[in-house]
Parts: C-alpha cells; structure tokens; sequence
C-alpha cells in the first residue's frame, strides 16, 4: 500500500545541498521565526496606547472601542487550536504563510478604514495571527538539533514580551503631535506582517512531518464557542457588570458547552485535541503557568502605563507623563530586557531544566511586583521593577515550550503550543478586566472640574500586590513539576503511537518521541 508522503516521499527525502553553513541556515530560521512572532505580539498590545484615538476619530463610545481588543482575543481563541492542528495534519509551511496573509490582510483594512465595524473585522483577522507562535515552535522542533531546541525555542519565545513593548512604544511614536492618527500605527503593522510573510516564505524550510487524517470541525466548533462564552464575559464583565444576566449566562454557556466539546473529543474517530493532554502534567502545569504569567504581564502593561501618566501634583501621586514617554522610559526598558533575557533562557533551560528555569521566572517576576508594590514613588525604581518583571517573562516564555515538548510527541505539538497560547491569552484577558475594575473601584474624591476620575493609589498597590501574588503560584507550580526526578513519559507511547497515528495502517515506520 502507498506509504505517506511524509515517510517515505522520495521528493522529500532527497538531499539537498545546503548553500549556506548548517548553523547559518539555522540561525536565519531562528530569526525568521522570532519576527514572525514578535509582529504576533504586536497585534495583542498594538492597540492599547491609541484607543483614545481610535475612540475620538470614530466617534464611538468606551464601550464600543473596547472591540477593538475583544475582537482580537476571541479570533486567537477561536483560530489558534485550529490552525495548530492543521499544522499538524497539512504541513507547518503552508499553515503558517496562509496565517501571515490573514495577517497582513488584517493590518490593510485596519489601516485603510474609518469605520469601527470594518476596523473590528480587521482586529478579528490580526487576531488570527496568534497560531503563528505555536506553528512557529513545530518547525523548530522538526529542524532543529535536539542540543539546541531549547535555546532556539527561548529566543523565539523571548520575542513575544519584545514584540509587546515594541508595539507600545510604536504606536506611541506615530500618534504624537497635535493631530494624532491612528491608520499610522497600523500601516506600521502591514510592514512589519509582509516583511514576516516574505522571510517565512524564503526561509522556513517545506514540513517533512504532515499526519494527515480529517479535521474535527464539529470540535473545533464547539471548542471556539466555549472559548467565545468564557473570555467574552471576562473581557467586558467590568462594562457589563460582574454579577449581569449577559456575564453569568454567557459563564454558564461555557460550562455547558465544554462538555459537550469533551464528550465530542472522547468519541469522535480523529479527535482535534487528545484530551490526555490536558491531564498530562508538564502540559497542564505549562498552561497554568502560562495563565498565571499572561494575567501577571498585563498588571504591568496597563498599571505602569496608568501609573506614570497619572498627575502628581493633583493625586498625590504619578510622573505626569506623556504616552510617549510611558512606552519609551518606562516600558520599553522591560521589553528590551525580556529580549535579552531569551539569550540566556535556553542555557536556563539546558542546565536547571525547564521547572527550574520557570521558579526562575516566578522569583523575579515575585520580586518585580514587590518593588512595584512597595516603592512606585520614583522614576528608576518603577523601570528598574518593570525590568525585573520583563526577565521574569523570557525566562517563563523559554520554560512553557520547553515543559510541552517533554511530554507531547511531535505529531501533536501544534495544537498543544496552540492550546498554550490561549492560556496566555485567557490570563491577558483575565489580567485587562481585572486589573481595569480595581482601577475604577475607587477614584479620588473633590479632583478639579474637567479632570477625569483618578484612582486612588492604593488601588495600584493592590493591583501589583496580586500581580506578585500570581508569580508566587508560577513558583509553586514550578516547584510541583520539580519533585518528579524521572523522565517525563509520553502521553502515548511511541508503539501506541505508531499503531493509531494517522497512516499507520498504510505502512508508516517513522520513528517517534519526545524530543529532549
């Protein structure tokens, strides 16, 4: 019988000479791979300096500029397990220029429009570009070197918190002056997405790994509505009301609708997610570190940027900065810190293993936020702070890739970096919304006619104080995964695995396992 293609094609498996010195090319898929991911990061934090802008040019209410980052979020909790897989099953190469030009498609209409439901549509596309990430980490693990992954890994991930504060400092950039325009930060955007696009589509190698089969859409459908029901509610619970008939209907939707997407997954033939995965330690512990960091990270993001533009000498407190000068003097400092923190996370990873490398991350990040919370009263303690916590997410950034890769074989490294996105993802979500009601909790009282509410600054400390308080958990999540000592098992093994992988009955005898 015909064997797969990704066996035993002959057009695959003949040698190609190499133009260039093995670890150039390797070197020019890491970087590659890193813009793609960090123009990814860009699309999340993008938007977040410029709202006021896009409210005052649009004409639209609080309310409805808030789309402008809800619908980003959903479109990564709707796409990303479902490109993951189809990565997975149809080839990372094709999967991930398809993304990019959703991508820079997104980035066009968004800076070509002056009309919010058009610019909705466009965040919905840019927000699809989220499973560039986990696509991104399946071709470093088919091509890199196992002695290598780990590092190769950290400086991609190392790009994502980069891509963050990059994106703030950008828009903040492009919109000063006395006649700010927001289509700049986008135009900005499709420069960066077709510059990606073009290096992706000459560098990044055809996958070698594709395992065919169908695709689970009745899970995927029901997976992306349980993901809407969720973050939908926990992304505008502050403007809807926490205890609201929209807030708790939408909650009790996503409980019911996540079992019936489980009972789906238990008995369809080729289900999208094995549901072991979840259940499996390193994933699941890498998920929650990845929710805990991604609700810690936006503490940061929105609280020193409020903080610092906060006007000393009416609250008693805050720098009176610009927007500008909050990206650049205050924020931008973390960013290029977490960049220089992914050259070192892969040797992290290499000699304290993967639980280590993230108590790492949680002690510093821990340590950030303390200072943030106890001494936010000068300029170069909030920087210094921010860059602690900016370490902290590098070094958690280069130990999540690291945990899924223990315990995932590589047929499934798609969807289980895509399922780990959205975990990140879900904690910004959280992160935002709680963060942003804390803030409008409690305002000072007797401010100057026409200056707008201001919180308190005890509502700052507690903010920090929960966001140290999440690092604490990434610390004791590390230190659970940290007292097993034996190797990490596969979910299946690799002898289950070849005899239920797709094509097996067909002849298929490449060998499989975890990566180390």
């Amino acid at each position: 019988m015909r064997a797969p293609a990704s066996v035993t094609d002959p057009a695959r498996e003949k040698p190609v000479t190499p133009s260039l010195p093995v670890a150039q090319k390797r070197r020019g898929l890491v970087l590659t791979l890193g813009l793609a991911a960090m123009v990814v990061s860009m699309m999340q934090t993008l938007v977040v300096p410029i709202l006021g802008t896009i409210q005052s040019e649009l004409g639209t209410t609080t309310a409805g500029v808030s789309w402008v980052t809800t619908a980003t979020l959903l479109s990564a909790a709707v796409f990303t397990p479902l490109f993951g897989r189809l990565g997975d099953q149809r080839g990372v190469k094709p999967t991930l220029i398809g993304v990019l030009v959703l991508m820079v498609a997104g980035s066009v209409l968004a800076a070509a429009t002056s009309s919010l439901p058009l610019l909705i549509l466009a965040r919905v596309l840019q927000g699809a570009a989220t499973a560039i990430f986990p696509l991104a980490l399946t071709v470093l693990r088919e091509e890199v070197e196992p002695a290598r992954l780990p590092g190769a890994m950290s400086l991609v991930s190392g790009t994502l918190a980069f891509g963050s504060g990059l994106a703030l400092v950008g828009a903040g950039l492009l919109t000063q002056g006395a006649d700010p325009d927001y289509h700049r930060v986008f135009w900005m955007a499709t420069a960066l997405a077709v510059v990606a696009l073009a290096a992706v589509a000459v560098v990044v190698p055809d996958s070698r790994n594709r395992t065919g089969g169908r695709t689970d859409w009745p899970g995927a459908a029901v997976l992306a509505l349980t993901l809407v029901q969720l973050l939908l509610p926990i992304s505008q619970g502050h403007a809807w009301g926490w205890t609201s008939a929209r807030t708790l209907t939408l909650f009790a939707g996503a409980a019911v609708t996540a079992v019936v997407w489980v009972v789906i997954e238990r008995t369809v033939r080729e289900p999208m997610v094995d549901m072991r995965m979840f259940v499996h330690r390193p994933v699941l512990f890498s998920n929650i570190a990845g929710l805990l960091v991604g609700f810690a990270l936006f503490f940061l993001f929105i609280g020193v940027s409020y903080l610092v533009q906060t006007p000393g000498d009416i609250a008693g407190y805050g720098f009176g900065a610009s927007v500008l000068d909050a990206s650049v003097v205050y924020l931008l400092p973390a960013a290029l810190v977490s960049l220089i923190g992914a050259q070192f996370g892969g040797t992290l990873v290499r000699r304290l293993g993967a639980p280590g490398t993230l108590a790492a991350s949680a002690c510093f990040g821990f340590i950030g936020f303390a200072w943030l919370t106890l001494a936010h009263d000068s300029t170069a303690w909030v920087i210094v702070a921010g860059m602690l916590v900016g370490l902290a997410a590098s070094f958690g950034y280069a130990a999540m890739p690291a945990l899924i890769v223990m315990g995932v074989p590589p047929h499934q490294s798609g969807i289980a970096n895509g399922i780990n996105s959205i975990s990140r993802s879900a904690g910004s979500a959280i992160g935002s919304a709680v963060i942003t009601s804390l803030l409008a909790s409690q305002t000072i009282d007797n401010l100057p006619p026409g200056v707008p509410a201001l919180p308190t600054e005890s509502r700052y400390t507690l903010s920090f104080a929960l966001a140290g308080l999440a690092f604490a958990l990434v610390l004791v999540v590390a230190i659970a995964l940290a007292t097993r000592r034996s190797p990490w098992p596969s979910i299946v093994s690799p002898t289950e695995e070849k005899a239920t992988a797709p094509g097996a009955d067909e002849g298929a005898s490449e060998p499989t396992g975890v990566a180390s």
